[in-house]
Parts: C-alpha cells; structure tokens; sequence
C-alpha cells in the first residue's frame, strides 16, 4: 500500500525526502503502472534478440540441406519466424521509446513541481538556506538526471532477462561456453564497479560547484549597477574566471571517469565476444558442435553485448543519479528553523485571535500593541530585523499573539493577516499597476493611494505608460529609491491586519522621508504597525519606541522622552540625524529622472 502525503496548501502530493532511495522508490512508485510496461516491453525486445541467433540456427541447419520440399518448407518456415520476430523487436522498440518518454517527461515534473512547491512553503526563509543559482541547478538540471535514472528501470530488468535466456539457449549447446558467459558478466561488474563509485564521488564535487557558480552569474548579473558604480566589476570577473576555471577542471576529472566507463562498456563485451567465438570456434573445428551452432554462439555473445553495456550505462546513470537524488533531498528538508525531520509533521491545530491582538517576543521583549505605530531602534540594525521576522512567523522563537504562540499556528494563517515588508522582497514583472496590487484587486484608485502614501507618484509620472508602464523583474529598470517605495506602496496596498517593515525609508532622502513618515501613519491609522528604524522623522511619528541594546529592549518610550532620558539613544538618533543625506540623494535624484533601460546601466 503505498501511502499519499498531500500539502493541503498547495493541494501537492509530498515527496518521500528521507533519503535518495526512498526518493526513487517514490518516484517509481508514482508511475509504477508505466515502469511495469517500460520493463515488460524492454524486455521481451531483448529477449527477442536473443532468440534470433536461435532462429538463425535453426534456418541453417533446417532449411538448408539437399533441397527436397520438406527441407524447402523447413527453410520457408525458419525465415517467416525470423521476420516475425524482427518485426514484433521493431514495433516492442517504438512502444518502448514512447513509454520510456512518458516516464522521463513524468519523473521531470514531478521533481520540479517538488522543488517549486518546497521553495514556496520555505518562503523568505529560502534565499537564506540556499541561492538561487543552485535552486536552479537542483530544479532543473538534477530533475533530468533523476529522469534518466526512472527510465533504466526497465533497461536493468530487459538485460538481466536477456542475459538468463542466452546462458540457457548456450547450456543447450555446449555447457563449457554457458559457464564462460556466467562467469564473464559479473567479471565485468566487478571491473566497472570501482569506476562507478570513483564516478558518483567527483560527479558530487561537480554538481556543488556548478550551482555555486550558477549562484554567482546571478549575483553578478543582480549587482552590476553597483559594481560598476564602485568600480569592481572587473575583480568580480576575474574572481568568476578562476571559479569557471576550477570547475572545468572538475569537468574534466567527470569526463575522464565517464569516458573509462564508456570505453569499457563498449570495449569488455567486445573483448567477451572474442573470447567466446575462439572458443567455440575450437569446438566446431574439432566437431562438437555444427556450423549452424557456431553460427548461433556467435549470435548470442553478440546479443549479449547490448545488455552487458546496457548493464553497465544503467550503472553509469545510477551513480549519477543518486548525486542528484541527494541534492534534491536535502533541498526537500530544508526547513526555517533547520533540517526537517524524517515525514512531515501535521499543520498546527491552534487558532490565531479573532481580532487584532498583542504581538510579544520574550526573547527581545518587544510588544506590539493593537492599532499603534510602534518602531524598533537599535544600533544593529539586524537586530531588530530579528525581531519583527520572529514576530511575522519567519524564524523560530516564542513569539505570541494575543497569547498563542506564533508556531503553532499554520503558516497561512499568519501570512493571511501578518505582513513582513523588508528591502530585499521581490518585485516580479509585470505592470506598475499589477506589481502594486499584487494578489489584491489592481483598483486604479486603491493603487494611487498606496502610491501616494509612500511618496510614489512621481514614478507614475516618470514613466512612460503611467500605471500601465512595464516594471522589469525586481525593478530592474527603477533606481534604489524607486524600488524601496515600490515595495512600501505594494505593502500599503494589501493592508495587512499587522503591518511589519524593516527600514522602510533607508534609500530616500530627508525630505521625502519626512513625507512619507506621515503618509504612512495617516494610511495605517488605527492599523497594527512595526517598524525598524534610527530615522528621527520617522520616530517622531511613533507611537511607541523600543530601544534595542544586544537585541533586547532597555528602554521604551515616545522619541522626545527617550531623547532626554536616555544618552545612547541620543547619541544614536544624533548620528542619523547628522548623517549626510547627500549620499542617498543620488539614488533618489534617479528617481525623479525618467525610468527606462537606461536607467540599469
């Protein structure tokens, strides 16, 4: 009984991630009805091989002799089975090609469905468990090697039935030459064997370094402005260089180990062919066996060569199979918190509030009250981005709402009324008007709004289009300040119950920071809002501040009483304050410029 686990979110079947094996047993099991009939087909195609040495013997010895009409119809007799027999091997071949496609198009899918859907529950924690050139990798790349490996399936079974009936057609021959080609096959099992483990080891080393240079085109190809800007694009490239040159190197160290396997499998059945022709050759010239015998022995070890390399390449995609199978399991049990336990644990059971309520986290003692406008101050600012993850449910902690722990609630239902906002979230292609409303309803009116309140209305009017104009894949065609507003208004937009942002005005400059600070009170007004920030005009907004020392709240307050009672605050606050704004300037300054293709380089 094979047992279906279904992620009742995505409405996916959940993969066996507890090992490679169990991933293909999985996979197998998946479409087992097509793996039978791949096996069965391959087989008897192979079989049917076999048998035409036989038939071809017996033609020889039948049919042809002093030609009388009972010869005559032997011989007629011997040639329709042996056209029989090829046609039914041609047309075992194009089922069997088209089952074996089936299976490879099924075992893809269904491994880049597995990645996709994994990738998606993991949410933000993925871009910090793995990179983007190596999900990448694993989606695609090891998904067609995983194929490969379902589609031998029925190959290994083809070649162990075919190997058995010629040991049986030449037992009947000569019992000397059924025992060599018993003993010769595991031989070549035995010397290919080596090469197979010596392959799956540097075909590991290869794949981990191919998605980490996947990972840095993409980090290449994302901070190009910048690097150009400081002048280091060319050390990127020649770090990029001497990655590619090592991993060539790796390639190389695969190639050398495939071409051996490749060499041998076509080379030791060769060599196996000849040492049984010359020893059945021996035999007919001393009598022991007929020419059409002779004739069949060569047929059969000839045979026999397609399933001993078949053998040997289902061997070959095995060993680099399980390198794949393994890279994709451990994506598959990649959780926020850490590795994932073997199966899959069922969805919480608890019930977040009806309404809006408390936000706590014990670990830094931040709270969050209902309706307020509350900011998080520290001089790290990754600290207080800490916090509000492990508030909006994406780190583990202790973390509460209205007294029910974060954790045990579904993911679903945080992210349904809970909306972590920070400077790194994507912006997908599509209209200005559909990035902004994003799963909401791209009302025009709603959408200017949002815009409006996040100081964004000039990148309407820069545009060419207004809210129908083309924003590239993470606002490729935007400046920095651009980009940040952009994902504030998306932000705004959705108007989450609980409204969770990390330096939400860090790339603009001061006077449309002091904007946008009343824009964003005046449209989250009696709404739960968080914000981590050492901007004064943004603290003078807040309801509520928490100072953060080493991640942990000393003191809490409104910005003027913690300016006069707390000398580090002040110094804190001071410095932002002082802090040249000129140097964002130029970032925004594109902003107030035209947004086209230029504008990336």
């Amino acid at each position: 009984m094979v047992t279906r686990m279904v992620d009742s979110q995505l409405n996916l079947e959940i993969p066996d991630s507890r090992g490679p094996k169990r991933y293909l047993l999985w996979m197998t099991a998946r479409q087992r009805r097509r793996v039978a009939l791949d096996t069965v087909l391959v087989s008897g195609q192979m079989v049917g091989l076999a048998l035409m040495p036989y038939l071809l013997a017996r033609t020889i010895d039948d049919g042809l002799g002093d030609g009388d009409s009972a010869t005559s119809g032997a011989l007629l007799g011997w040639v329709a089975a042996l056209l029989g027999v090829g046609v039914l091997n041609a047309w075992l071949g194009v089922l069997r090609h088209r089952t074996m496609t089936r299976i490879r198009m099924d075992a893809i899918y269904r491994t880049v469905h597995a990645v996709v859907a994994h990738a998606m529950r993991l949410g933000a924690a993925l871009p910090r468990r793995v990179t983007v050139g190596e999900a990448v990798t694993i989606g695609f790349g090891d998904a067609g090697v995983i194929a490969t490996v379902l589609a031998v399936i029925g190959p290994a079974i083809g070649a162990v039935c075919a190997y058995a009936v010629v040991a049986g057609l030449m037992w009947t021959v000569s019992p000397p030459l059924a025992a060599v080609v018993l003993l010769c096959v595991p031989l070549l099992g035995a010397l290919v064997g080596p090469l197979l483990r010596r392959l799956q080891a540097v075909e590991a080393t290869y794949r981990e370094g191919q998605g980490a240079l996947a990972a840095r085109i993409g980090d290449l190809v994302g901070g190009l402005r910048v690097l150009n800007g400081l002048g280091g694009k060319a050390v990127f490239a020649s770090r990029y260089r001497e990655s590619s040159r090592a991993l060539r190197e790796e390639g190389y160290r695969v190639g050398a180990v495939t071409s051996w396997i490749g060499a041998l499998g076509v080379g030791l059945p060769t060599l196996f062919l000849a040492v049984v022709m010359w020893l059945a050759a021996r035999m007919a010239a001393q009598g022991d066996i007929t020419v059409g015998e002779l004739v069949a022995v060569y047929g059969y070890a000839a045979v026999l060569v397609v399933p001993v390399s078949s053998l040997i390449d289902v061997g070959h995609d095995y060993a680099r199979g399980l390198v794949a199978v393994g890279r994709v399991v451990r994506f598959l049990r990649l959780a926020p918190d850490g590795p994932a336990p073997a199966g899959r644990a069922e969805a919480p059971a608890a019930e977040p509030p009806a309404g809006p309520a408390v936000l706590h986290d014990p670990d830094s003692g931040v709270t969050l009250a209902p309706g307020a406008l509350t900011a998080l101050v520290s001089a790290r600012p990754a600290e207080s981005a800490a916090v509000v993850e492990r508030l909006g449910r994406f780190t583990g902690s202790a973390a509460t709402w209205g007294g029910v722990r974060l954790d045990a609630l579904a993911p679903e239902r945080v992210r349904a009324r809970i909306l972590l906002a920070d400077n790194e979230a994507d912006l997908f292609a599509g209209t200005l008007r559909d990035v902004v409303a994003g799963a909401r309803d791209a009302d025009p009116a709603a959408v200017s709004a949002a815009l409006a309140a996040a100081m964004a209305r000039d990148i309407v009017d820069a545009l060419p289009h207004g809210l129908d104009s083309r924003i590239e894949a993470q606002g490729r065609n935007l400046s920095g300040g651009q980009r940040q507003r952009l994902r504030l208004a998306r932000a705004l937009r959705a108007d989450p119950e609980v409204l969770l942002a990390v330096e939400p005005t860090s790339a603009v400059d001061a006077h449309t920071e002091a904007a946008l600070a009343d824009g964003l009170r005046a449209a989250r007004a009696g709404r739960t809002t968080a914000v981590t920030t050492s901007s004064p005009l943004l603290l003078d907004r807040a309801d509520t501040v928490h100072f953060l020392v080493a991640g942990r709240v000393v003191a809490t307050g409104d910005h003027r009483g913690l300016l006069a009672e707390h000398p580090d605050y002040r110094r804190l606050v001071a410095r932002e304050a002082d802090a040249p704004r000129e140097a964002d300037a130029p970032r925004d300054a594109a902003a107030q410029a035209p947004a086209t293709p230029e504008t990336v380089r």
